[in-house]
C-alpha cells in the first residue's frame, strides 16, 4: 500500500511538472527575432532605391537577409536534430552573404552611415546567436 501511495505521489509530481513546463517557440529564439526584425529594416531601406539599384544589389540583399530568419524557421519546423542544424547553418551562411551585400551598398553610396552601422552591428552579432542556438539544439535534443 505504501508503494502504491508513493507511485501516486511521484506520478502527480511529474504531471504537475509537465503542466508547468514551457515549450520553446519560434518567437522565443533570439536569433530568429533579431534576424526577422533586421530583414524588415533592410526591406524598408531597399524599397526606396532606384529601379537599377533594386534589381541588382537590392533584390540580392533582401533575399539574403530574408533567408536568415526563413532558414531558422524552417529548421525549427524539422523533426530531426541533424535537419534542424543543417538549416541553422544555412541561416548563418546567409548572414555572411548579407554582410557582403551591406558592404556593396555602403561602397556604392546606397545606404546611410547610420543605417549601415545599425545593420552591420546586428549582422556581426547574429553568427554568435545562431551558434548558441545550434549548441542548444545539440545538447537538448536527441536524434
Amino acid at each position: 500500500r505504501i508503494f502504491c501511495f508513493y507511485s501516486y505521489i511521484v506520478a502527480l509530481i511529474y504531471c504537475c511538472m509537465a503542466m508547468t513546463q514551457e515549450y520553446l517557440t519560434l518567437n522565443k529564439i533570439s536569433s530568429y527575432t533579431k534576424s526577422f526584425a533586421l530583414s524588415n529594416c533592410v526591406w524598408d531601406i531597399v524599397v526606396k532605391w532606384g529601379v537599377f539599384e533594386k534589381q541588382t544589389i537590392g533584390s540580392q540583399f533582401a533575399r539574403a537577409i530574408d533567408s536568415v530568419s526563413a532558414n531558422i524557421a524552417e529548421g525549427f519546423g524539422k523533426k530531426k536534430k541533424k535537419d534542424k542544424i543543417y538549416f541553422y547553418r544555412i541561416a548563418r551562411a546567409s548572414v555572411y552573404e548579407s554582410l557582403d551585400w551591406l558592404e556593396k551598398s555602403k561602397r556604392r553610396n546606397l545606404i546611410t552611415k547610420k543605417d549601415y552601422e545599425h545593420i552591420f552591428k546586428s549582422l556581426k552579432e547574429l553568427p554568435k546567436d545562431i551558434n548558441t542556438f545550434i549548441k542548444y539544439t545539440n545538447t537538448h535534443l536527441n536524434d
